[in-house]
């Protein structure tokens, strides 16, 4: 390599989708990497944090066997370092007198020439890092080509000590290496915290994050560099893998980053959209599935399924079923065949006439001759949910279950029925979302999707009323209040976790609120049992929402608790809400 001036430095940025416990090809990933920054002069590469393990590992990362697989991956790489090329900083589990760190490595001349560790260990939200690391000391910085760079890592900026301490040390350029995962409106969020920790120090900042799914999270990369002067000096896209050579160079006492480029960040629907349909990518491709199968019944939750699943993965990896049965309407049907066609996706129809005559004859005698209810209409969504499955280990797919938001709040859905299934791109929206999501994508296609351009969901599916077709005639609004205002409860509820009394106070009939917090707590047990889905809110279920099964506590603005008698039961609904 060149020499370049002391005075200037390139900083290669690597924003990258690793996979967990891929320490082998996350290796590899980091070399390509390298290779690219060599063929444009980069001093130094930067990874994202624990980017050789994949972010978050979880427990993962407490077995022996991975952290010296993670190890010996970074000495791996500090051996390339040898070659002349640029220097590297990654991050990594590292073992270090008995207690385990969340730790980045500068790898520099054939060695590890420094080790940081992270501070600060996040532990709310989806975030858990105290089950597992041991907090570091206040870092100092290290020297990279003549600069001295501080590295606060991902969480150690979101307070003022770290950076504070890396300030008074001599650190004239902030790295942070990020595990940042998406949920609406955090692009912003990170920005204000950047900046507020650059007005604080005075120096300028490279924000890194990683890209891609890993299980329920979604990471949007969107990393960016703010000089001293609070101006933006480059924005990467969402949701994109790039490698970046940065240009600095020294001003005196500062350094200085030349203006890279500036990507628009998406309207925030847009970054919905993507998220769910890179979180299904992910999970799919990741876990080695061939692709998906998924029940497509003419319904507004199962279009949008098939729609992000096509554009995830492309046409010829999605099998969408109807599973019809004396309750399907022609309009399910003829809608149900038009999102296929349109989609060119595989299409097959298969009647559970059969299946469900056959449960029912079987069961006759232990019912005895009792009243039909609920029960034959969970029989109907058990049917094709086992029907769906068995597809699936023919064919190698994985099911994609479709069941909003609303519906899982509420309980609106059934076990081993509409429930079944490995993944849900959708879990994370609520009923009211899913069609503003619908509309979005039929007059705009995301980057990189592999579906079709222009309207993938007829006007029809987008205006008629919601029905599960379990019974003649039947409407979710049979059930639950109208999605418009039960959508907004469930946010105050779920979101927000307000007092009973203060959403009455807000103008919310008692009743229904009451009602709506009712279902809600009597559907913990189901919840548990459901698939993973794309986190988008800032409250979750899985993640970031765990409230125990069993739980007798209640608003005391509303009855008197009571025992969970039907726990067996759907308080709110039979069976499916889009088969």
């Amino acid at each position: 390599m060149n020499e370049r001036p002391a005075d200037c430095l390139a900083i290669a940025v690597a924003q990258l989708n690793p996979v967990v416990g891929d320490v082998t090809g996350n290796l590899e990933r980091a070399r390509v990497a390298r290779a690219q920054a060599a063929r444009e002069r980069a001093d130094v590469i930067a990874f994202s944090e624990l980017f050789i393990a994949g972010y978050p590992p979880e427990d993962l990362v407490l077995k022996p066997a991975f952290q010296s697989a993670c190890r010996a991956a970074v000495e791996a790489l500090a051996r390339d370092t040898g070659d002349g090329g640029p220097a590297a900083l990654i991050g990594t589990p590292w073992l270090e007198d008995g207690k385990l760190y969340n730790a980045y490595a500068f790898l520099a001349g054939g060695r590890i020439e420094a080790i940081r560790f992270k501070v600060d260990l996040p532990n709310y939200g989806v975030f858990d890092e105290k089950r597992v690391f041991a907090a570091g000391p206040l870092p100092g910085p290290i020297v990279v080509k003549g600069a001295r760079i501080g590295i606060p890592i991902c969480e150690d900026i979101w307070g003022a000590e770290v950076v504070e301490c890396l300030t008074e040390t001599g650190g004239e350029i902030l790295l942070v290496p990020n595990g940042s995962p998406y949920w609406r409106g955090k692009t912003e969020e990170r920005l204000n915290i950047a900046l507020s920790r650059v007005v604080e120090s005075g120096l300028p900042m490279i924000y890194l994050n990683q890209v891609g799914g890993q299980d329920e999270l979604v990471f949007d990369g969107a990393s960016f560099a703010i000089n001293a002067d609070r101006s933006i000096a480059f924005q990467l896209p969402e949701f994109q893998e790039i490698v970046l050579t940065t240009h600095w160079s020294r001003m005196g006492d500062s350094w200085c980053c030349e203006r890279g480029p500036m990507a628009a960040p998406d309207e925030r629907d847009q970054a919905d959209y993507t998220a769910c349909v890179v979180g299904l990518r992910d999970y799919v491709n990741k876990s080695g599935f061939k692709g998906v199968v998924l029940g497509l019944s003419g319904g507004i939750d199962s279009a949008l399924c098939a729609v992000m699943a096509t554009d995830a993965l492309g046409p010829g990896r999605v099998r969408c079923v109807m599973l019809p049965y004396r309750y399907t309407s022609q309009e399910s049907l003829d809608d149900a065949a038009a999102v296929a066609r349109t989609l060119g996706t595989h299409y097959d129809i298969v009647p559970i006439q059969s299946a469900v005559g056959g449960l029912e004859a079987a069961l006759s005698s232990v019912f005895g001759g009792a009243p039909a209810d609920v029960t034959e209409e969970n029989l109907q969504s058990r049917a094709r949910g086992t029907m769906l499955m068995a597809i699936s280990n023919k064919f190698g797919l994985m099911v994609v279950t479709t069941g909003n938001k609303s519906e899982m709040s509420v309980g609106y859905a059934t076990l081993y029925g509409d429930m079944n299934g490995g993944f849900n791109p959708i879990k994370d929206l609520y009923k009211t979302e899913v069609f503003r999501l619908a509309r979005l994508r039929n007059r705009w296609r995301p980057n990189g999707a592999l579906g079709p351009i222009g309207p993938v969901i007829p006007d029809n599916v987008l205006t008629r009323a919601p029905s599960a077709e379990l019974r003649y005639n039947q409407t979710d609004q049979d059930t639950l209040p109208p999605y418009e205002l039960l959508d907004q409860i469930l946010g105050r509820l779920v979101e927000r976790e307000e007092p009973l009394a203060t959403i009455v106070a807000a103008g919310f009939d008692r009743e229904m609120v009451m009602k709506v917090e009712r279902m809600l707590s009597l559907a913990e047990y189901k919840r548990r049992q459901a698939a993973p889905g794309v986190k988008v809110t800032l409250k979750n279920f899985g993640r970031d929402r765990r409230y125990p099964i069993v739980n007798r506590f209640r608003d005391p603005g509303t009855a008197p608790a009571e025992p969970n008698r039907n726990a067996a039961r759907s308080p709110a609904k039979a069976g499916t809400a889009d088969f």
